[in-house]
């Protein structure tokens, strides 16, 4: 069983910054992907960023601004987000995909207010 946990999230002004984090525990394997995805009110989930081996795909929306990185050795999945925007706003979660199933955190909340 693998289990999830995001922190990080917050209040921040248009242009600030945050780093959001997801301690992953239970059976992890480093080959498998972690991305991060964010919900907005109203609007479907979306991928934002994803890692597999190292190599990294973010969203055009986000291209530039965010960075996705992983630390294998703490199980532990990171999104710095700079020049956060006010349509960054949404509930951020992790994901981690085993090729059998994919497990979610449970989301935190990052609003960026104009």
């Amino acid at each position: 069983q693998v289990q999830l946990v995001e922190s990080g999230g917050g209040l921040v002004q248009a242009g600030g910054s945050l780093r959001l984090s997801c301690a992953a525990s239970g059976t992890i394997f480093s080959v498998n992907p972690m991305g991060w995805y964010r919900q907005a009110p109203g609007k479907q989930r979306e991928l934002v960023a994803v890692i597999t081996s190292g190599i990294t795909n973010y969203a055009d929306s986000v291209k530039g601004r965010f960075t996705i990185s992983r630390d294998n050795a703490k199980n532990t999945l990171y999104l710095q987000m700079n020049s956060l925007k006010p349509e960054d706003t949404a509930v951020y979660s992790c994901s981690y995909n085993n090729r059998l199933r994919v497990y979610w955190g449970q989301g935190t909340q990052v609003t960026v207010s104009s």
